[in-house]
């Protein structure tokens, strides 16, 4: 019976968020008629309870390395044994290389960086931006296997349920890589974590000067459960860390609340926010396309907005 593969990943000695997400799609199109849901780790067996516990039927585990081409061969052998007809991995480093080096293999097409997934006759249709996030693709295969890979935040991770069983499977292929890792280094970040906060405040070049981010800080140490992000063109002035920079070409963040400060709205920012529940600006634009997409606008100069709203905050305690 055909199904679906999720191939999930560890980071730190834990399951990425965006594997859970993974889980969180599949169980949707297997309610759709897609099928059970497999999973397979580069990791512990421990691991692979975990994706169960989420929703996963089956699990497979690999002690490859976690390098695409080291683990092609372990995923095609998850695939076959899974009998799954497609494939979900997550728009990660690793998903970059293993997506189209799996559809390479398989003859057939991968459709990157995809946000929405649904089943139509039997058969996969997967959504994803194009043209700078200008306008939207949609895809379908006409070869048997259907590979995918996801935006993070795309879909919501299923709640654990520890009563979940199902078999897991250790898998012995791998492959050699090309490649030789000297090392790796990681960027340096305090606070929390952009892709995890309930509230995000960005700020754009209509900030006029990286001074102007401490205001940011200081309002998102005022909010407590916040994290500063910032447009690519302030990052691209050097104003902001590029790590914190949320768009097409930067993270995707899903946050409670999206206060944009100073930000126009381009359509590469706005594809990496647009999952936010509610969005406020603070711009002196009207007419800008943040403004147009906000639940509530603030239409003045920042510099006058934001210290009165930290004032007002601190006053709630």
């Amino acid at each position: 019976m055909p199904g679906i593969l999720v191939v999930a990943e560890a980071a730190e000695g834990a399951v990425t968020p965006a594997s859970f997400e993974l889980i969180g799609a599949a169980r949707k199109l297997s309610g759709e008629g897609a099928g059970p849901v497999a999973a397979f780790i580069a990791g512990s067996e421990a691991q692979a309870k975990e994706l169960i516990a989420v929703g996963a039927d089956s699990a497979y585990t690999s002690d490859a390395a976690t390098q695409a081409d080291i683990l092609l061969p372990a995923v095609q052998a998850a695939v076959a044994q899974s009998g799954a007809d497609i494939v979900l991995i997550a728009q990660s480093s690793l998903g970059r290389d293993l997506g189209p080096m799996l559809a390479f293999a398989n003859n057939t097409g991968v459709a990157m960086d995809s946000t929405e997934l649904k089943i139509e006759a039997g058969r996969l249709r997967a959504t994803r931006s194009a043209y700078g996030g200008n306008a939207r693709a949609e895809h379908t295969w006409k070869s048997p296997l259907q590979v995918v890979t996801v935006k993070a935040k795309s879909f919501d991770a299923p709640e654990a349920d520890a009563s979940r069983s199902g078999a897991v499977t250790a898998i012995a292929e791998k492959g050699e890589s090309k490649i030789t890792v000297l090392g790796t280094e990681k960027a340096v970040s305090t606070g929390i974590r952009i892709e995890d906060a309930a509230v995000v405040v960005s700020g754009g070049r209509g900030l006029g000067d990286e001074s102007a981010f401490k205001a940011l800080e200081e309002l998102a140490g005022t909010l407590k459960v916040a994290a500063v992000g910032a447009s690519r063109a302030a990052c691209d002035l050097g104003w902001y860390p590029p790590s914190q920079q949320v768009g097409l070409t930067g993270k995707t963040v899903s946050p409670n609340l999206y206060i944009a400060i100073a930000i126009s709205g381009a359509s590469q920012h706005m594809a990496g926010m647009a999952g936010s529940k509610n969005i406020v600006s603070i711009n002196k634009d009207a007419d800008s396309n943040m403004v147009r997409v906000s639940k509530f606008a603030i239409i003045d100069d920042y510099k006058k907005v934001l210290p009165a709203l930290i004032e007002e905050i601190k006053k709630l305690g």
